[in-house]
């Protein structure tokens, strides 16, 4: 009857001491996790002052520019399933009045079997957008990210997105080609 009190207590303090190093393990895990995660919130915000720094010297280098597109080249080379990819788009109003503005991103030709309408879907976040309000002789407070997303079966190519903006109805500036290319690696 002792040995067997004797190997009751052994199992339980075992399965004590287990369910205390599980416990341990889980909390430094999701200790763990939540640090990769702040990192990373840190690091896309870090990138997305950057981005907003180098629009405003885009700007600043030239008092006439209305719309700034960033990178500067227009070019942006996206690997297959890479995320937060795209560019950047802000804009200034030059007119002596406060405005509406809109802007519609359309694919305008490929080199690849993609076709325009596909192309477009590829755009994962902000295609299209209505009704920013700019002051007069001011730069947009919030510069939009253009993000893509790029399935694994999308082929290697290279597509043109024209962007058109209005003011109010009437087409403020140029439209402007961005060229994405699209690697497999």
């Amino acid at each position: 009857m002792a040995k067997n009190k004797h190997a009751a207590m052994e199992m339980s303090v075992g399965t004590i001491v287990t369910i205390v190093l599980l416990m341990t393990v889980l909390v430094l895990g999701l200790i763990l996790i939540r640090t990769i995660f702040k990192s990373s919130v840190e690091n896309i915000e870090g990138i997305d002052t950057a981005v907003k720094s180098e629009i405003e010297k885009l700007f600043s280098e030239n008092e006439n520019k209305k719309i700034v597109i960033y990178p500067p080249t227009r070019e942006v080379e996206i690997k297959k399933g890479e995320e937060n990819r795209g560019f950047g788009l802000s804009v200034r109003n030059v007119g002596n009045e406060d405005g509406k503005f809109s802007y519609d991103i359309t694919a305008e030709e490929t080199n690849c079997n993609i076709q325009l309408a596909k192309a477009e879907d590829l755009i994962a976040l902000n295609k299209k957008r209505n009704n920013i309000v700019i002051p007069a002789g001011s730069i947009m407070d919030d510069p939009i990210f253009v993000k893509f997303d790029i399935p694994e079966t999308t082929p290697p190519c290279k597509i043109v997105y024209s962007i058109n903006m209005e003011k109010g109805t009437q087409l403020y500036g140029s439209s402007i080609d961005v060229y994405v290319t699209i690697k497999s690696e």
